[in-house]
């Protein structure tokens, strides 16, 4: 088949990884490491939400779906990048990157709201304690929760079989995976329809949830300086302290993966991809165990009742 000189592809060439031997090695064992950090960490957190009944709120069971997301999205790439370290043909087939680009869209879209969700969470559970267990009840939360994935699920996926990408401008994707901005990039035909989709997906999982987030700790803000007492003030701002830096972490790399679109921004996007995908997974247990006195105290209930001699 033929779009005016160009061929249509079946595969793309990822050279987003170096092709040195010694720089090679160094990149797995170091990716490797953090991946297996990735895996324990989050792994080890959902155990402990699950098997400490203290922990069967609201609040951890957000964090529970949050553990399983940053388990998932490194998943998607990583394998397959550890993989091509050490392989002369790093190539995937059309349909595994773009099978590889909805999964990171949906996942990415719906850790954004997420963290909105436990903002409201925080909202409620500091602003309107009294009313905190009748709002956020069990039900309410496996109702928030399936609207989340399965509405997140369709938005990134049903684009793509509406209107399927075709491809035919070179099959060299200058990434180490299949990002959506690279794509759009090699593919041919009117894709005013994905850049569209794109703005409004970018505005819907990002802008509108951090204005959401801002305006829910102004008021949390604002309660917690009518505490009276500095203890009180301090654990109600020790619940909140995780999440405002996962948040921070999230949101600033998700910005500026998808709200810097240019030309000489793509060609360093790779980079940036690499804190969403290695470095963001791999703290968020770690914020989350330093800075909640609660996941410590599971922690170190399992590790004394499993692991002490």
């Amino acid at each position: 088949m033929k779009f005016g000189n160009q061929t249509f592809l079946n595969e793309f060439i990822l050279i987003g990884l170096p092709q040195k031997l010694q720089i090679c090695v160094v990149l797995f064992v170091l990716f490797l490491l953090i991946y297996t950090l990735i895996l324990v960490g989050n792994s080890f957190l959902i155990c402990a939400i699950i098997v400490t009944p203290k922990l069967h709120t609201p609040m951890y069971y957000f964090l529970c779906n949050l553990a399983f997301i940053d388990l998932s999205y490194p998943s998607s790439s990583l394998p397959k990048m550890l993989l091509d370290m050490f392989s002369k043909r790093r190539t995937i087939s059309i349909i595994g990157c773009l099978a590889q680009m909805n999964t990171t869209m949906f996942l990415g879209m719906t850790e954004c709201i997420l963290l909105a969700v436990m903002a409201y969470d925080r909202y409620i559970a500091i602003c309107s304690p009294l009313h905190y267990a009748k709002i956020m009840n069990l039900r309410t939360c496996n109702i928030i929760t399936v609207i989340l994935w399965s509405g997140n699920f369709l938005l990134a996926t049903y684009p793509t079989i509406l209107k399927p990408l075709v491809f035919c401008r070179g099959n060299i994707l200058n990434h180490f995976s299949c990002e959506v901005l690279g794509l759009l990039e090699l593919a041919c035909g009117d894709l005013s329809f994905f850049k569209i989709i794109l703005f409004f997906g970018s505005f819907f999982s990002l802008v509108t949830p951090l204005v959401f987030i801002v305006v829910s700790y102004i008021c949390i803000l604002v309660s917690i300086l009518k505490i009276h007492t500095a203890g009180g003030r301090s654990k109600a701002f020790s619940t909140c302290s995780s999440h405002l830096t996962v948040v921070l972490l999230i949101y600033g790399t998700s910005m500026i993966m998808y709200m810097g679109q240019t030309k000489d921004f793509l060609s360093k996007h790779k980079y940036i991809a690499l804190i969403y995908v290695l470095v963001i997974p791999v703290l968020n247990p770690l914020i989350y165990s330093m800075k909640n006195n609660e996941v410590k105290k599971a922690f170190r209930t399992i590790l004394n009742k499993y692991y002490a001699p």
